[in-house]
């Protein structure tokens, strides 16, 4: 893990949204591993700065356990002899926020809180990196994985890190804990090595979007009985999702065999053939899906998916 991580980040409760996140920059390797830490159900911590990596579990530990932010973070700084070369910022699923920016931080180093989150940098190449991070969350609109993005865009444009960029990542699960930890993350995106991470971030927030949507147009042909509502509303919800082609035919591929099995078959025909001029080896796909019980084993039917 790293010990290094001089960065500049967020954490924040969007009560609107029932969403808790992280989202961080920094030059180090695979800044992703070592300051987000969150839990749905209990709160989100960044550490950074002189990383002390135990103040993540423990403090989603202490919040679970029914400390608030500020009760979690100061009982591990009382406890950590190199206080002052932390930077700890925690938010807990009430929305109270803690923040502590040691006095042995390399500057330009700081923080500041608002309704639900906390923005803090060290290592900056100016001071006023928190300020602008603080400025864009508030002033944004959108999900909260938008708003965070947002705000290490703006810190960047400040300046960001002294020493430049190389890893990034962003962190949303949701407020409320469900029993089902998987469903509960809803982005979990990382960056470990790249010229431009939050270019990269972007890209990579667009394909989670995507893939979303697309499951979310599938789930609309589940059932034993679609009907032409249905299929025209999955049609609409797949083609509003943001569009990956020609470099990815992965969800206008899969979608088209939810047309298929919901019985919507010339609604799936243009779909495939979307998918057979952007990769033609995709065509070897429905005769392998059959067989796996995936699609009809209708040899008919499989000649028009793979003839059109």
């Amino acid at each position: 893990m790293p010990s290094l991580a001089h960065t500049y980040s967020i954490v924040a409760l969007d009560p609107a949204a029932g969403q808790l996140g992280v989202a961080v920059q920094s030059h180090y390797f695979g800044v992703g591993s070592a300051v987000p830490w969150l839990e749905a159900g209990v709160g989100a911590v960044a550490t950074q700065s002189f990383v002390e990596i135990s103040y993540g579990p423990l403090g989603l530990a202490l919040m679970k356990g029914g400390k608030t932010a500020s009760q979690a973070l100061a009982a591990l700084l009382v406890a950590d002899p190199r206080q002052d070369q932390r930077q700890v910022a925690m938010v807990d699923v009430h929305g109270n926020v803690a923040v502590h920016t040691g006095a042995r931080c390399i500057a330009a180093a700081g923080h500041r809180t608002g309704e639900g989150y906390a923005v803090q940098a060290n290592l900056m190449l100016q001071a006023t990196v928190w300020d602008a991070m603080a400025e864009a969350y508030e002033q944004t609109r959108g999900d909260l994985a938008t708003r965070l993005l947002a705000a290490l865009e703006a810190a960047e444009a400040e300046g960001g890190d002294i020493r430049g960029r190389q890893s990034a990542a962003l962190v949303v699960v949701n407020a409320a804990a469900s029993g089902r930890p998987w469903q509960d993350r809803l982005f979990d995106l990382r960056v470990d090595d790249h010229a431009e991470p939050l270019v990269e971030l972007r890209r990579l927030l667009q394909v989670r979007r995507a893939y979303d949507a697309w499951n979310a147009a599938e789930a609309l042909l589940s059932g034993d009985h679609v009907d032409a509502a249905q299929v025209a509303a999955a049609a609409a919800r797949f083609d509003a999702a943001p569009d990956l082609m020609p470099e990815n035919p992965e969800g206008v591929f899969w979608f088209g065999c939810a047309l298929v099995n919901a019985g919507a078959i010339e609604a799936a025909l243009p779909y495939f053939r979307r998918v057979y001029a952007a990769q033609p080896a995709w065509r070897e796909l429905a005769p392998r899906l059959a067989e796996a019980g995936l699609l009809p084993q209708d040899h008919a039917l499989l000649q028009r998916l793979i003839e059109i």
